[in-house]
């Protein structure tokens, strides 16, 4: 049986370490270590074991696992409770103990524990030897780190005990804490003393290094300022005797450039001091290197207006329908942007933002409107930028300042009269740094951008005389401020037959002379060829999966031909397509399934351009519960609901049970669930869906719908009409049902959108039904 005297309660200690033969204030916070001490104080015997903690474990400790095994038997000499709650204590460290097993109670841990004493097998004089080497070791350290000479002295009149010396010594080495529980658990006293002045003599050798460099550094901080102190003295006499060496120096090559660059008056005060604050800096301090970089961007922007050369819109329209085919609306209202331009010759009020899916040509558009002008352009990604100092710079206060994209947009142009194509401006973000939208509204508007201040300028620059475009996929992540400084220009995405004219025209020529294969290869892609990669192939609004899919089909003939495996003259058949991309990813004609019940097919937007979308819905026994299913977001949910709802107030019009929703549970599902969906465009197609199913009437597989309803049927107006129309064509739907109250929008479309479909204009739910419904 166990001894009772050998199981005390324990007190867990984290980067402590209480040592025999002294005396350890503890701070005491823990439940777990009260209750301890209480339990030691109420058995009357003030004994309690100190056992340490691991490095990495936590401040509430749940288990024993992150505790050493080997701590110290300690007697509590004083307890004085705090008025936090907290106790403070003294304990008088007695001996080394190992702990045999842990026990662990619900408000405390204690210990079964031996004896593990500090005794050595070594010879009497080894040990002699060691306990002299180790004194002279211990004082040298002593003396290194200021240890009072009091406890120098009481080290010094020691006995010579292994155990004595090493517990003194251990309790005054500034190590780490795990090193020092690391040697307190070595067994023998003899090894344990000898890793002890080991690990002394590193110290020593460290503290010894650290001073070294201490004073080499310090030395080289007084060099510096003696040059300093001297330089200043030179200055001075050299002022007093009229002596100037300033001809060569950079401050002077500043005050050249300030005479003959055309600052305005605020400007040149400025720079004149800061050039006077330069004359007076020496060239290693840091504030001379930020001054001389201030100066330095000031001189390299632009300040003159240099003359703008008088537009030709023919010119004009020459370039745009050579860069781009199709977008006439687009075109029209660029040309008309620029006959204000020309008549007025000011581009104030003029700010342009090209909105559509990606690949639809909006920064190329740009490029061409640049030629068009004969200005310089420069491209400009806002997509990720969260802070507003990258727009308005940051100030000169901060190491590393620099002014904001829009001067350094400048400085690129190296004019005043640039323009500059924002990409991406639906990408910004905002978080704790700012709001960069909100700086861009000083930039774009026309009754603010001639005063326009640069945090890091520091004074106004005039960007009235600069062109701004900007791109975005969708207006909806814009802040609407932003958009009332804009003219909104829709680029939807291209038809069938735009793209194979693209293709022919632009894409096919570019690919080949970006290849470098024009006069080494002939490849050869007939109209029918591109519209099956067009239909099978791709699957987007633009045109840039296409051109890559182009690219492919021209290296793939490029490592025929290098491998004897073709000729020069390579036409590729619509029949040959699978040899040269594989298998088609695309069957646009399998969305033309036959009739079916609950399975309705709808129009949707996404910022990448339309698609179609299949609603399916299922009918099974139960209690009327609607379960949803595929990602959707907070709006297609309200509009299942609303769906569920009209059916159930309408069903005598529709013939169906008066009790369905008592009878039976519906499942409404949108398939490829791995894909979030939302949007205000969907409640046509699930009314149509759900009542299909309750009806039992089969919906006509060659009909695509699109619209929001109301509960008492009304069908409300939605958006991008033009980019579901083409995703319509895309998978080959004939009748396409929109609300009635898109007719104007309807109107304003392209013919090559409009040709080929039965447009259906539908004002209320009994309009979709009877056009889709056998």
């Amino acid at each position: 049986m166990t001894k009772p005297e050998n199981i005390l309660a324990l007190v867990p200690l984290k980067n402590t370490l209480v040592l025999p033969n002294t005396k350890t204030p503890l701070l005491i916070g823990r439940d777990i270590s009260k209750t301890a001490i209480e339990i030691a104080i109420g058995l009357d015997k003030k004994k309690i074991l100190c056992i340490p903690q691991k490095v990495k474990s936590s401040y509430n400790l749940t288990s024993t696992k992150s505790l050493h095994r080997i701590g110290t038997l300690c007697s509590i000499l004083q307890i004085i409770p705090l008025p936090d709650g907290n106790i403070r204590i003294l304990v008088e460290g007695k001996k080394r103990i190992v702990v045999d097993r842990f026990i662990k109670t619900k408000s405390y841990f204690s210990a079964k524990f031996s004896d593990m004493p500090q005794t050595s097998t070594q010879n009497e004089h080894h040990i002699i030897a060691l306990i002299r080497s180790f004194r002279k070791t211990f004082i040298e350290y002593a003396k290194l780190i200021n240890i009072p000479q009091e406890s120098i002295n009481s080290f010094e009149d020691l006995n010579d005990k292994l155990d004595t010396i090493f517990n003194l010594a251990l309790g005054n080495v500034n190590i780490p804490y795990k090193d020092k529980q690391l040697i307190y658990e070595i067994i023998d006293a003899y090894d344990a003393l000898l890793t002890l002045e080991k690990r002394i003599n590193e110290e020593i050798q460290l503290i010894n290094l650290e001073r070294k460099i201490d004073l080499e550094v310090k030395a080289k901080l007084s060099k510096i300022q003696r040059e300093y102190y001297l330089s200043e003295q030179i200055k001075s006499i050299n002022k007093e005797l009229g002596v100037s060496k300033e001809a060569k120096t950079v401050v002077f090559e500043f005050r050249e450039k300030l005479k003959k660059t055309k600052l305005t008056p605020a400007v040149e005060k400025k720079v004149e001091e800061e050039i006077n604050k330069l004359a007076l800096l020496n060239n290693v301090s840091p504030e001379y290197s930020v001054v001389h970089s201030y100066l330095t961007w000031i001189f390299d922007l632009p300040w003159e207006i240099s003359e703008v050369t008088d537009l030709d819109l023919d010119a004009a329209q020459k370039i745009l329908d050579k860069d781009h085919y199709g977008l006439k609306k687009v075109k029209e209202l660029i040309l008309e942007y620029l006959a204000i331009l020309k008549l007025t010759h000011k581009v104030k009020g003029q700010i342009l933002c090209f909105v559509g899916p990606p690949g639809v040509g909006k920064t190329s558009l740009g490029k061409s409107i640049a030629r068009a002008m004969n200005r310089k352009f420069v491209r400009l990604s806002l997509g990720g930028v969260r802070d507003e100092a990258e727009i308005r710079g940051h100030r000169r206060t901060y190491v590393g300042a620099m002014p904001g994209v829009i001067i350094q947009s400048i400085k690129k142009a190296g004019t005043r009269t640039p323009l500059i194509m924002m990409d991406e401006i639906d990408k910004m973000s905002r978080d704790f740094r700012g709001d960069p939208a909100s700086a861009l509204l000083e930039v774009l508007d026309p009754e603010q951008n001639d005063t326009f201040r640069d945090h890091y300028l520091d004074f106004e620059y005039d960007l009235s005389e600069v062109v701004f475009i900007t791109t975005a996929n969708t207006l909806s992540s814009i802040p609407q401020p932003l958009i009332d400084r804009m003219e909104i220009i829709e680029l939807p995405g291209y038809t069938s037959i735009e793209k194979v004219n693209i293709a022919t025209k632009h894409l096919i020529p570019k690919i080949q002379e970006n290849l470098g294969i024009k006069n080494k290869l002939n490849v050869k892609l007939k109209k029918p060829t591109i519209k099956k990669i067009i239909e099978n192939y791709t699957r987007e609004a633009g045109v840039r999966e296409l051109e890559r899919i182009i690219m492919k089909i021209h290296r793939k003939a490029a490592k025929n031909y290098i491998q004897k495996k073709g000729n020069h003259d390579i036409e590729v058949t619509s029949g040959e397509l699978k040899n040269f991309l594989g298998v088609p990813p695309h069957l646009y004609s399998e969305a033309n399934r036959k009739d079916s019940v609950g399975i309705v097919t709808g129009l949707a937007w996404t910022p990448y351009g339309g698609e179609t979308l299949e609603i399916e819905v299922i009918k099974m026994p139960g209690d009327g519960k609607l379960k949803l299913t595929g990602q959707l977001g907070d709006v297609m949910q309200e509009s299942a609901q609303a769906a569920y709802s009209y059916a159930r107030l309408h069903y005598k019009e529709h013939g169906i049970d008066k009790d369905f929703y008592k009878k039976c549970d519906l499942h409404l599902h949108v398939p490829e669930g791995a894909i979030p969906k939302d949007g205000p465009s969907a409640g046509v197609t699930m009314v149509t869906a759900i009542i299909s199913v309750l009806y039992d009437k089969k919906v006509k597989h060659t009909v695509a719908m699109t619209g929001e309803i109301t509960l008492s049927g009304k069908v409300l107006p939605i958006g991008g009409l033009a980019e579901k129309l083409i995703a319509a064509k895309r998978a080959g739907i004939k009748k396409v049902i929109i609300p009635e109250k898109n007719n104007p929008n309807f109107t304003e479309l392209a013919e090559e959108i409009k040709n080929g479909l039965d447009i259906i204009f539908a004002k209320t739910i009994d309009d979709v039904l009877s056009n889709a419904l056998k």
